[in-house]
């Protein structure tokens, strides 16, 4: 089971960092096409935009899927809150998302924590008594 969790954030850490570095090589790809084209500073920005656009859509498809089950006896939970909210404000949500991440590129422990909890299994029921 360990080994199974040790593998499966080893591949998660693998993705994330191939796709950390197909965007810093698109962002620079973009930024070396339109430096003599309309300047630095406009390039930067152009750059900027194209990063949050990506970050955008993302965060609609992300959100437009996600239908959470309904835990018994709660109408709605937090998760089904959070996701209503992504539909309802999706600008709201990936500011969120865009805050969040950077708290956690500051501060990777958070992360780890959140991974840990995430995947921990929890302990079985305590025995009926007799």
């Amino acid at each position: 089971m360990f080994r199974r969790l040790v593998g499966m954030v080893a591949a998660f850490a693998a993705i994330a960092a191939a796709a950390a570095v197909c965007v810093v090589a698109l962002a620079f790809a973009i930024y070396a096409a339109l430096r003599d084209v309309i300047g630095p500073a406009w390039a930067a920005t152009a750059v900027a935009g194209v990063v949050a656009l990506i970050a955008l859509i993302l965060a609609l498809i992300l959100t437009r899927k996600a239908r959470p089950k309904p835990v018994k006896g709660d109408s709605q939970n937090l998760t089904a809150k959070l996701i209503e909210l992504a539909r309802q404000r999706p600008l709201v949500a990936a500011g969120a998302v865009a805050a969040a991440a950077a708290v956690v590129i500051k501060n990777p422990r958070i992360l780890t924590a959140i991974i840990t909890a995430a995947f921990a299994s929890r302990p079985p029921p305590p025995p009926p008594k007799r």
